[in-house]
């Protein structure tokens, strides 16, 4: 039972744990539990072709949460469009976008290309405290150009 990639996710388990990452230890105790109870060739497969897509799916739906609740609405869009920053925003999310399909494509023409995009995220999630999920970025994209304007 102890293969290299069982080995793999114990030192991700590992890293996690000593980073205290919670999602890095759910995400490789998820891993190990579906390989314990023997599942993997059924399971891991879907995870691995529609795993992303979930996961963009449930940030969406956070971020659209409080359009639910109703403490975001058209009053609060439009004067959030008013600002500096919701403009900047709203182009990092087109900006990140863009790049997202440039790395679609270079994943799709050269796959081993994953195996150092997951070491990367590994190393910026785990040593770093970084989250492992796109749209953010574009937050993160628009807040270093909020501060860079703020320093200028």
């Amino acid at each position: 039972m102890l293969n290299q990639s069982v080995l793999f996710l114990l030192i991700l388990l590992f890293i996690g744990m000593i980073a205290k990452n919670h999602s890095l230890i759910i995400a490789v105790g998820v891993l190990l539990g579906i390989k314990l109870i023997g599942l993997e060739g059924k399971w891991l497969p879907v995870i691995q072709a529609k795993g992303i897509n979930w996961g963009v799916t449930v940030i969406t739906i956070a971020v659209l949460a409080p359009i639910a609740t109703g403490e975001i609405g058209f009053k609060q869009l439009g004067a959030s469009l008013q600002s500096l920053s919701a403009w900047i925003a709203l182009l990092s999310g087109v900006f990140v976008a863009l790049i997202a399909k440039g790395g679609v494509t270079l994943l799709s023409t050269d796959p081993h290309m994953t195996a150092a995009l997951v070491l990367g995220t590994i190393i910026a999630v785990s040593l770093f405290h970084g989250v492992a999920v796109g749209p953010l970025i574009g937050a993160g994209i628009a807040y270093m150009v909020m501060k860079v304007i703020e320093y200028l």
